[in-house]
């Protein structure tokens, strides 16, 4: 049977290159699905030679016969949502109801949430754990507390204002009493809140029902989801994570659709390792070879723009992560990047067997390197395997070897073409 519902996962620390990924195979669906994170994350699409960064907005959405939905495992700025279909619309991309689905269910960040996770980030001081301080975290936090508010709530003008008069005494002790900050007043926040809830209305339904509708017709789903394995709240390097389960499996709890409903996986994965904000990273380079990688990758935030930390390929923690989310097939990026390298170093495993299961077996990691030939020639051009440099032919098929999964799609450029697909996928 030919896959037709798939999952989009990054396998490293975020950054992969999965907007493109989804973007490329949106095309063979019927429907674009994001299952978790907020606007903490940025997917960078390049079709026609521009530069589109999305938040919130899946990757599918410039592919007029696609629906893409917002699930109820995803926080919503609705301020940041509606500057991204502005954009959208400023590039001649109108999105209108039928084209972006809100799920009802979907949590709400609120003024108070952004204050709160900027102050406590801010109080860290040395021990900051490198969030956005888009207030994703305060959000999930709510979620999980059983107090917080939902899509459906929110575009109800009479429902969201009793609720935020409920929840503002608490979140004004915090803002004055532990970060000497201003409070907000319910006045202010519905000032802000009642012309977004209006225009967003209309997008707001139940998800699950329409993805089931689907599934039922037959239809394809692509699910997109943000970060990567390892900023997993449960399966990461806590507590150096994102506040939400981003491995393959939250698919299902993140849109209402059933594990049964899964037919395959794609872990995509850069041919070298990046990592934004704090936390153990165990493949680093030196201080040269990382800034040279960041100027030739242009290796920085799409979201907050601070520069990555990069490193040599970790094949220990892709494998893990191959594992975690049951990965059928990879897709690497990137590969590009790597042309000129007269040698790789790719990390196959740390000593002593320690394996990345948290942030402190990580931090005591000591990668074990394999030297492996580069290539000078630029891959920038080729479509076909067969056509790639050798070396880089046996680069790619000994990441295989080492991580456990088959790389199928290889993108050796930013734009929407610059892709080799070594089978159907």
């Amino acid at each position: 049977m030919a896959a037709k519902n798939r999952v989009v996962v990054g396998l490293q620390w975020g950054d992969e290159g999965k907007g493109k990924i989804v973007d490329l195979l949106a095309r063979q669906a019927s429907i674009v699905a994001r299952f978790q994170g907020g606007n903490n994350a940025g997917h960078t699409l390049v079709v026609d030679g521009k530069t589109l960064v999305l938040h919130l907005v899946p990757s599918g959405i410039l592919h007029a016969n696609i629906t893409c939905a917002i699930g109820n495992g995803v926080v919503v700025d609705p301020e940041v949502l509606l500057k991204e279909l502005d954009a959208l619309a400023d590039r001649g991309h109108t999105i209108h109801p039928k084209q972006l689905l809100v799920a009802e269910g979907a949590h709400v960040i609120l003024p108070f949430h952004r204050q709160l996770d900027g102050a406590r980030e801010a109080s860290l001081g040395d021990q900051k754990i490198g969030t956005t301080g888009r207030g994703i975290g305060p959000t999930y936090e709510d979620k999980i507390a059983r107090r917080g508010l939902r899509m459906s709530i929110f575009v109800d003008d009479e429902r969201r204002r009793n609720h935020i008069a409920a929840l503002l005494p608490e979140k004004n002790r915090q803002i004055e009493n532990w970060y000497g900050q201003a409070p907000l007043t319910i006045d202010e926040i519905e000032a802000w809140a009642k012309p977004l809830a209006a225009r967003l209305a209309p997008y707001v339904t139940d998800t699950p029902a329409v993805l089931h509708q689907a599934t039922q017709a037959g239809q394809s789903i692509l699910f997109e989801g943000a970060q990567g394995t390892f900023l997993d709240v449960d399966h990461g390097t806590y507590p150096y994570v994102t506040s939400s389960n981003t491995i393959a499996g939250a698919a299902c709890a993140g849109t209402g659709v059933g594990p049964t409903q899964i037919h395959q996986v794609i872990g995509v994965t850069k041919a070298y390792t990046t990592r934004v904000g704090a936390g153990p990273f165990p493949s680093a380079m030196t201080e040269e070879e990382e800034a040279k990688l960041r100027k030739i990758g242009g290796e920085f935030g799409a979201t907050t723009g601070r520069p990555r930390r990069c490193g040599w390929f970790d094949a220990a923690l892709v494998r893990r992560a191959v594992l975690l989310n049951g990965a059928t097939d990879l897709a690497l990026t990137k590969l590009d990047i790597l042309s000129g390298y007269p040698a790789l170093q790719i990390c196959t495993h740390y000593a002593d067997g320690c394996a990345p299961t948290s942030a402190e077996a990580l931090a005591k990691a000591l990668p074990v390197y394999e030297t492996v030939p580069g290539w000078t020639e630029d891959i920038s051009g080729v479509r076909t395997w067969a056509d790639l440099p050798i070396n880089c032919q046996r680069y790619v098929q000994r990441i295989e070897a080492l991580v456990g999964a088959p790389a199928t799609l290889l993108s050796v450029g930013p734009g929407r073409d610059e892709v080799i697909h070594r089978s159907v996928l």
